[in-house]
């Protein structure tokens, strides 16, 4: 994905990211909050839990009143969190905050690994931390738990069939994992819900900034300035909401009703626009859904061709 490591040599090296630095303080924000009630009516599109608020935000709010300090008292001092110029769950590993899962995420001793990271790089020279030994021993419960295969062993991770990264990847949303994304839209928590430090570290009530379920049909009617509002926050590549439509598309395939008109509809009308991405994947969610008299056969794009010549078998519960 590469990300944090664009640009290896600087991700891993502090002193390059503030001259003479000393130490890096690290700081975590929890994120594992209770869902609230589900209110939508229709087919309902799921949000990952580290996306319902702006932790990071609240995180480096929290740590720049540190940087302050260090700088009053004659330090140099600046905030990174959620920024590809240094490796967090690395740096969280060498400060002794937590060792790394199978899963690849820090597991934080009583709290597990729901949590955001950020750190200061800054000249104050203080107390080094001792990394922690591995915790996870004999567990491997998060491996059978991901939806595609993802760890392929334990701490790695095959991006390209994350959920997490085929949601953000621009284009033709891999064919063999669009079952596998089921209702979700945006990050996948799976293999955090079913680790046992994770699940012992509890949850807490919240009231989320960013709804944690969609409207997957109204969604799809909303333009392209109202649908960037809604998913504000969230990577899209390129703020282009071709990507989210498209992943909602797959969700109407995998959960929607057939008999409901307002999805019937909806998809009637993405089978006629003018992305032939949009297209392409109206076509997998109509013949998913058993609507395959709405297909037009004459399209000519390549994309829209591909998908006409592998229709995916009506889905299962239908």
């Amino acid at each position: 994905m590469k990300f944090t490591y664009l640009r290896p040599e600087r991700s891993t090296n502090p002193s390059l990211l503030v001259d003479e630095a000393r130490t890096v303080i690290v700081g975590m924000r929890s994120y594992a909050f209770d869902a609230p009630e589900n209110t939508v009516d229709g087919p309902t599109a799921r949000v990952a839990r580290y996306a319902w608020d702006d932790h990071y935000g609240h995180l480096k709010a929290s740590l720049t009143q540190v940087a302050a300090r260090l700088r009053i008292d004659g330090h140099r001092a600046t905030v990174f969190a959620d920024d590809n110029s240094i490796v967090d769950r690395e740096i969280a590993y060498l400060a002794g905050l937590g060792w790394f899962g199978r899963n690849a995420n820090i597991l934080v001793p009583g709290k597990g690994s729901m949590l955001v990271i950020g750190c200061i790089v800054t000249t104050a020279d203080l107390p080094i931390a001792v990394p922690l030994e591995d915790g996870c021993g004999t567990c491997v419960r998060c491996q059978p738990a991901c939806p595609t295969g993802a760890i392929i062993e334990p701490g790695v991770i095959d991006a390209n069939r994350c959920l997490s990264w085929l949601l953000q990847k621009p284009g033709i949303f891999d064919r063999t994992y669009r079952e596998a994304l089921a209702d979700r839209i945006y990050g996948c928590d799976d293999c955090q819900t079913v680790c046992p430090p994770t699940k012992r570290g509890g949850s807490q009530p919240s009231l989320p900034h960013h709804a944690p379920y969609v409207d997957a049909v109204a969604w799809l009617h909303l333009d392209d300035n109202a649908l960037e509002a809604a998913s504000d926050g969230w990577y899209v590549h390129g703020r282009d909401m071709t990507w989210v439509r498209r992943n909602l598309l797959i969700i109407l395939g995998n959960i929607a009703q057939p008999t409901d008109e307002r999805v019937v509809d909806v998809v009637r009308r993405y089978l006629s626009h003018e992305r032939p991405e949009l297209r392409a994947h109206a076509v997998w969610a109509a013949a998913r859904l058993g609507l395959n008299s709405l297909l037009h056969e004459d399209d000519p794009h390549e994309l829209v061709a591909e998908e006409l010549a592998h229709l995916p078998t009506l889905r299962g519960d239908l």
